[in-house]
């Protein structure tokens, strides 16, 4: 019952928040039209303009933000970055489909956000009179100048009034399943009118797919500097000392054959070590387990050198192909970092299901919270890494846990 009340309050107070929406965005558009004739005062009306339409598209975002939270499908915003001066944005802003299709949004939601508001509002209000129709008849004086609208209606006679009470009891019942399809409405509404038009989503999937490939081009260049300098500082540094051992070895072999022997001894352990560097460099490229033992193999095998338990579910019944086994293997190994490290868990959930056309991860574990993507190197490296493949990533980390981690890679063959 209490979670019922607190529903019912919720959506009355979202259809409250829609009508004030709505008359937020009359008195923007308001200042807009006002904006035009005080032009003609030495250029008051281009301030006027200019900050009236961004408050505007505020506005339209925080509705779009509502949309995603109703229909579960966010609608991102179509506004691209405004140039600098005031002629230059108010010429950008006049010339944007955007700024008309948000004035064509705010004049509907002011009227759908006020009817809602008031169909919300009057229906408890009428369910609230009908249910002490009796009571207001017995309290109210019977000379009383203004009656509520029940009593009006039916008059003061006794026995009228208490048939006034089923009737509240079944707009209680309508009062309670009505907000939901009217939000329900208002929000598809408005994602029809505030989604970005076809080419504005075509010119933001170009710069979004420009901006992947400049990424994936810029890790692969620090990829390839960390492997030159692992190279130059590790194995070639040791492959150089061999060289020397051996060369000394082979000077002094006829008159000092124990110092030889000691100096091809060091040689030797200097090829085991550099051998073990060039292990370890090549496991940090593409893990020969992978190529041993596949994604689950692989997998797996993470899940048992993690120091905590973890729950392993890998639906996979092919072999992908290298570069997205290597990138669904880093980035849920950097999952794994980031709960073991920071998190405190106890306990981590990894799950890969293939889809045939995208490879779906999960991590997921039940420490503290309060990851956050755009602080540390960690997420925006699993972002980054994925992104080479237009894959996406979404974080889910209240404080207090637990943090999700979900991913999506394309892997279709």
């Amino acid at each position: 019952m209490r979670d019922r009340v607190r529903r019912a309050a919720a959506e009355l107070g979202q259809l409250l928040t829609a009508a004030g929406i709505g008359l937020a965005g009359l008195f923007l558009l308001v200042l807009m039209l006002i904006s035009v004739p005080a032009g003609l005062v030495a250029g008051v009306g281009i301030p006027l303009f200019v900050t009236a339409s961004r408050l505007a598209r505020r506005l339209a975002d925080l509705q779009r933000r509502r949309v995603g939270a109703v229909l579960g499908q966010p609608i991102p915003s179509p506004y691209p970055p405004l140039p600098t001066g005031l002629f230059a944005q108010a010429r950008a802003l006049v010339r944007a489909s955007a700024t008309w299709r948000d004035l064509t949004w705010s004049l509907c939601q002011l009227v759908v956000g006020v009817a809602g508001a008031g169909l919300g509002l009057g229906l408890w209000l009428t369910a609230g009179q009908c249910l002490v129709a009796p009571l207001l008849r017995v309290v109210l004086p019977a000379d009383a100048t203004f009656d509520p609208v029940v009593l009006e209606l039916v008059g003061r006679s006794g026995p009228t009034t208490w048939l006034l009470v089923p009737v509240g009891a079944a707009l209680v019942v309508v009062a309670h399943r009505v907000p939901r399809p009217v939000l329900v409405g208002q929000a598809r509404l408005a994602a029809a009118l505030l989604e970005p038009t076809a080419a504005v989503a075509l010119s933001a999937r170009v710069d979004e797919l420009t901006a992947t490939r400049t990424a994936a081009v810029d890790a692969s260049a620090v990829e390839l500097r960390r492997v030159e300098r692992d190279l130059h500082d590790g194995a070639q540094v040791r492959l150089v000392a061999v060289a020397m051992s051996l060369g000394m070895a082979e000077d002094v072999i006829d008159s000092d054959p124990a110092a030889a022997k000691a100096l091809m001894v060091e040689a030797k352990a200097g090829t085991g070590a550099a051998l073990s560097e060039l292990r370890d460099l090549v496991r940090g490229i593409h893990p020969p387990v992978l190529a041993d033992r596949g994604l689950p193999g692989a997998l797996q095998a993470l899940a048992l050198g993690g120091g905590i338990p973890v729950e392993l579910d890998v639906r996979l019944d092919r072999r992908l192909t290298d570069p997205v086994e290597s990138a669904a293997y880093f980035a849920v190994a950097e999952g794994l970092t980031n709960a073991i490290r920071y998190s405190s868990a106890h306990r981590i959930q990894v799950a890969v299901l293939d889809e045939g056309r995208v490879l779906r991860i999960r991590v997921r574990d039940d420490g503290r919270g309060g990851a956050d993507p755009t602080r540390g190197t960690g997420l925006r490296g699993i972002r980054r890494r994925l992104s080479a493949f237009d894959g996406t990533l979404r974080v889910s980390s209240p404080v207090g846990g637990p943090t999700v981690l979900d991913m999506e890679l394309p892997c279709a063959s």
